[in-house]
Order: C-alpha cells, then sequence, then structure tokens
C-alpha cells in the first residue's frame, strides 16, 4: 500500500517543486515583499485562480517568493465561489504545516506566517486544479535552496528528483500559462519554459528546458483536426469552461457539436446572466432542456438545447458541480461540491424550476455523482472525507458510506445493471470498484503500476490524476479520461483490469458516451487546456478486444463563421472542456424513455444495451 501512495503521489510534489523552483529563480529583486508579506486574490479567472497581486512571474500569476517571516494572506478577489485554502506541499518539518482553511465564504480572509525556508503550495480542495504558491528563500544560502526533501499534507516525504518531476514540471507550465495551451488550429505547439538552471536533489544543477525539451520535445507538429469516418447519433455538447466572451466578466460556455457534420453549431454563454464556469450537463426525458451547472457559482441553469433560450437560472447552493436526472422520475440532482452544512445533493423537480429538497449523504462535498439505471440508487464521491456514499430511494436513506482507498475520491461511473461502480481517487491515480449492494471495496485498480516514477519506463497503460470515468451503456468497458498523463485509460469491466492507454490532449477532463450511426458507441473525450473534442471508439474493428481501441475523431471547437452565437468570443476560444453530454442520452434506463424521434435514429441494441439475465 505504502509504495502504491509513493508512486501516485510523488509527480505532484516533485513537479510543482521544480516548477516553482525555476521560476522562483527568474525573479528580479524587485518581486520580493518588500514588507515580506505576500497576497493572493481568490478568483474565478482561466489560469490565475489564485493571483498574486503583484503580478505574473514567468507566465504565471500564481507565484511569489519572500523570506522566512512571510506573512501570506488570501483574500477574496471577487469570486463566486466557496473555495479552501489548503496545504499541499511544504518543506519536511516546517512549522505550522500541514494547514486547512475549511471552507472559505467570500469574506473570510487567510493568514499564513511561514518560518521555514523552502516550498510552499497551496490548493483548493473543492476546485483542485487551483494552485498558489511561495518560495521562502534563506538569503544567506547561495541560490535557491530547495532541501533534499518535501513532505505531502499526508506526512509523506519525497526527494525533489525523477522522471515524474520533469515530466509533471511540463504539465505546470502548461495549466498555469493559457499561452502554452494546445491551440489545434496551429501548425507546431509551442511550450515555452524559463532558461534557467535549477539545482536538484544531491545538489545537481541543470538546465530546465534543455531537459524537458530533451524528454518530450518542443515545437511538436500539431496533430489536425479530423472527422470520424462514421457520424454519431445527434449531438454532442461540451462544457467550453474557460472561453471568454465579450459582454461577460466571467468565463464559459456550452458548445453544441453536431455528431454528423462534426462542426460545432451553437455556442450559449448567457451573458445576461453571467454564466460562470459552465461545468457539468445533463438533460430531461424529451432531451429538449440543457440542466446547466456553475461550478463557481450558486447557480444550475435550465435552457432550451434547441435555440438556447434561457428557461430558468435557480440558486441552488454552493458550488454546484455535476447534474443527473432519476430515469423513473426525471428529477433533477445535483451535487453541491461546496456545501457543508448539510453535505448534500439538491433535489429539483422535473423541467429544473424548483428546489424539492436537500438530501444528506452524511460526509464531505460531493462531486460527480452517478444515478442508478431505474431510479433507484445514487453513488457520490465525497472529496473532503475519502469516503463514498450510496443512497437508496426506496428506503430514503443512506444505504452505506465507503471509506475509499485512496485520497480525494472525484467521480464515479457504474454498470448498466447497478451492480457495481467505480469510484477514482484523484490524488492517487486509483480506481475503487464497490458492491452497490453491500458497499464492499472488491478491487483496486492503481493506474500508475505500469509506470516507474524515477526512470520513466512504462511497461503498459498508465493514467495520473484520473477525472470522468463512466462505463459505456453495453457494460463492456469503463473509460477514464487522466490530467496528469494526457492519456485515456481503458478499463474492461468484466475483469475489471487496466487494458489500453491512447493519448489524449492537455488537461484530458471528460467523457461520457453517446451512440454510434449503425451500432456500438462513442466514447467522447474533453480537454481543460486544449481547444478539441476527441472521439474514441472502443471496438473500430468489430472485434471486441478492447486493445484495439483507436481516437477516431478529433473535432476542433473554435468558433465557426457559421456557429449561432448570443455572444462574441474573445479569447480562449474552445478551450476549457470539461463536462459533456451526448444527445440522445443513451445509457441503460434512460435510452428506454426517449421520444419516438431519437429512438428511431437508434439499433435495437442500442435501444436494451444491457438486457437482464435470464
Amino acid at each position: 500500500m505504502q509504495t502504491r501512495k509513493f508512486h501516485s503521489r510523488l509527480p505532484l510534489v516533485i513537479e510543482l517543486v521544480l516548477a516553482l523552483a525555476v521560476m522562483v529563480s527568474l525573479l528580479p529583486t524587485t518581486a520580493l515583499a518588500d514588507d515580506n508579506t505576500v497576497t493572493f486574490l481568490r478568483t474565478d479567472n482561466p489560469g490565475s485562480w489564485f493571483q498574486n497581486v503583484r503580478g505574473p512571474i514567468a507566465g504565471t500569476q500564481s507565484l511569489a517568493v519572500a523570506t522566512p517571516g512571510v506573512e501570506v494572506r488570501f483574500q477574496d478577489g471577487e469570486s463566486n465561489a466557496i473555495h479552501t485554502v489548503t496545504s499541499l506541499i511544504f518543506p519536511t518539518g516546517a512549522v505550522g504545516m500541514p494547514f486547512d482553511s475549511g471552507s472559505l465564504n467570500h469574506n473570510d480572509q487567510v493568514r499564513i506566517i511561514l518560518k521555514t525556508p523552502g516550498l510552499y503550495v497551496f490548493t483548493c480542495k473543492i476546485h483542485p486544479y487551483m494552485f498558489a504558491a511561495v518560495i521562502v528563500d534563506d538569503p544567506a544560502t547561495p541560490g535557491l535552496d530547495l532541501g533534499e526533501s518535501i513532505s505531502l499534507v499526508n506526512g509523506i516525504t519525497v526527494p525533489t528528483s525523477s522522471d515524474l518531476a520533469t515530466r509533471l514540471l511540463r504539465t505546470f507550465f502548461i495549466a498555469t500559462n493559457p499561452a502554452n495551451w494546445q491551440d489545434h488550429s496551429q501548425a507546431t505547439w509551442h511550450i515555452t519554459y524559463p532558461n534557467v538552471n535549477v539545482r536538484i536533489t544531491g545538489g545537481a544543477v541543470v538546465n530546465l528546458p534543455a531537459v524537458l525539451n530533451a524528454r518530450y520535445g518542443n515545437d511538436t507538429p500539431m496533430a489536425a483536426p479530423f472527422n470520424p469516418a462514421t457520424s454519431g447519433v445527434g449531438e454532442v455538447w461540451v462544457d467550453t469552461q474557460f472561453e471568454l466572451t465579450r459582454q461577460k466578466h466571467k468565463p464559459g460556455t456550452a458548445t453544441n457539436v453536431n455528431a454528423t457534420s462534426w462542426k460545432p453549431v451553437r455556442k450559449v454563454a448567457l451573458p445576461q446572466i453571467e454564466m460562470n464556469n459552465p461545468h457539468n450537463m445533463w438533460t430531461d426525458q424529451n432531451q429538449t432542456l440543457i440542466y446547466q451547472t456553475q461550478w463557481f457559482d450558486f447557480r444550475l441553469t435550465t435552457f432550451n438545447r434547441s435555440t438556447g433560450a434561457l428557461l430558468h437560472d435557480i440558486e441552488v447552493g454552493p458550488d454546484p458541480s455535476h447534474v443527473m436526472t432519476r430515469t423513473d422520475t426525471d428529477h433533477l440532482h445535483v451535487a453541491l461540491d461546496g456545501s457543508d452544512d448539510p453535505f448534500a445533493v439538491v433535489q429539483l423537480n422535473p423541467g429544473g424550476g424548483t428546489i424539492e429538497r436537500l438530501i444528506n449523504i452524511e460526509e464531505g462535498h460531493p462531486h460527480a455523482h452517478w444515478m442508478g439505471h431505474d431510479g433507484k440508487t445514487m453513488v457520490t464521491p465525497n472529496t473532503f472525507s475519502d469516503t463514498s456514499t450510496i443512497f437508496d430511494f426506496n428506503t430514503d436513506s443512506v444505504r452505506a458510506l465507503v471509506h475509499t482507498t485512496g485520497a480525494l475520491p472525484i467521480a464515479t461511473g457504474m454498470m448498466p445493471d447497478d451492480s457495481k461502480y467505480y469510484v477514482d481517487n484523484f490524488a492517487d491515480s486509483t480506481i475503487d470498484v464497490i458492491n452497490t449492494q453491500t458497499g464492499v471495496v472488491t478491487k483496486t485498480i492503481n493506474l500508475l503500476a505500469n509506470y516507474n516514477p524515477i526512470t520513466g519506463a512504462i511497461s503498459g497503460p498508465v493514467g495520473g490524476l484520473p477525472i470522468q470515468t463512466p462505463v459505456s451503456p453495453d457494460g463492456k468497458v469503463m473509460v477514464t479520461a487522466n490530467i496528469l498523463t494526457d492519456t485515456i485509460t481503458l478499463i474492461d469491466t468484466q475483469t475489471d483490469t487496466l487494458v489500453a492507454m491512447l493519448l489524449c490532449d492537455a488537461g484530458c477532463h471528460g467523457v461520457q458516451w453517446g451512440a454510434k450511426k449503425g451500432g456500438g458507441y462513442y466514447a467522447y473525450v474533453s480537454s481543460q487546456f486544449a481547444n478539441t473534442l476527441q472521439v474514441v471508439d472502443p471496438n473500430p474493428d468489430g472485434s471486441g478486444d478492447l486493445t484495439h481501441a483507436k481516437v477516431v475523431g478529433r473535432i476542433l471547437l473554435k468558433t465557426l463563421p457559421t456557429t449561432a452565437l448570443d455572444d462574441q468570443i474573445i479569447a480562449l476560444d474552445g478551450m476549457g472542456g470539461q463536462g459533456l453530454l451526448p444527445i440522445p442520452v443513451v445509457y441503460n434506463g434512460w435510452v428506454q424513455n426517449l421520444p419516438a424521434a431519437f429512438k428511431q435514429q437508434l439499433t435495437p441494441q442500442q435501444l436494451n444495451p444491457f438486457p437482464p439475465k435470464p
């Protein structure tokens, strides 16, 4: 168990150590706080979620440097969300560490005194890609002395060098600098690194760009967009969460891609309500509505799928992350990622206009929940408590509270008959397999088992920092998007083994399944730091061999002259891909309730994807 956790947590620690060390070495003396204070603003802005008021350093606005005894302040920067300030990394033995602020309301300010020299990284447990870092530098030592080790919040101590360090360092520079995001409308992809030397474990001094470019390349020819040879059925909605539009201060649109032409036909920004960081979507039984969460806000929005017209904008609770319906009643259930009292999923009436009740899931901060095929079961991953809740609608009570084997459980996927479900543990790069009736964890799948974090050797499929992980409608395969490794992993649900890996774009994040014309399914995959939608066929040759899975399409999400708009895109066009919603919804339980017009487009197998066993 300790070996597994060491391997899965080592990359994040080392990446941030080296990345921040490099950036600090670029700092002019004027970047040091004269009064030895540092202030970060909590914002809703892409790439600068924790923003240093003194301005950007080496392409990031989330870094500061100071001397021992610095007071670090975190205060509201007009964010509409609930956040935390939580120590992720700190020098081994640092005074006052680890630190966790708990949930912060808009006017709450956090002050932390950092005395021990070294690297400190803080995150938000609700929005875990938010980072702020402070290097506490002892001016009496030559250069930037990081020491031999740092510790993670759980007490694990690691060295400051490995292949994963440079791999994650590359990811850090991409994630925190929108200029480094992957624009597939360009011929090449250039990533800018600071041209500095860094001192790593054992006192070795290396040139950072030389190492990164030698290992991973640069000025890489961009993979051109291309369409699948076979059409999908219907359309695919993608939350392009980071797009900036002219009439809004807050980011984000929902983009509609036609699954026949493979073109973005509509973008919905809803400037009249300042739609803020749209994160995840679902629809009603008639497939006429889009239910849209606003993750950095308190609101669930409903708009017309065909026209984009606003229908409802209702305050549901803090940081609503994911939304799904019950198959039997068409009620909506929205996970409140920022909710403390109670820890809750909110239930709304069909149509999304009225809150009916809060469902107490007993423990901490649900993110990407899943609803059972018959409407009787709901499972949630609870990020703050490292647990998962199984809620039974028959008894209207919690059936089981499951302790996950890893940290920061963030998303779930369920078999089409509800027999078992999967929880991915973001910080550990593992997936728990859980019996839905008993709540027993029957297996834990280590997505980094085939990767050597020191040498970089890969002996099989690898996935790091997994996010969305749904099971196909026929129950044969689970596809997971992995942010750290930018890979798409496939798990055979019959054996619960990791069997295949495909390359993804930068910030690989969202997955949902849609129908393929003529039979079978496509997995649609979005990426936070790229402007593409990838189309994965798990069975392109009809053999049923999951190792033959391939990316059969890469769709550019940038605005076309023919794209219908309710606001003009002014920056980050097509970027921020997170939640996905293929229309029609073809999961077992939902597909049987489709209107006749959609059913006519599906095969008999797609209409009954997981028939009960005799």
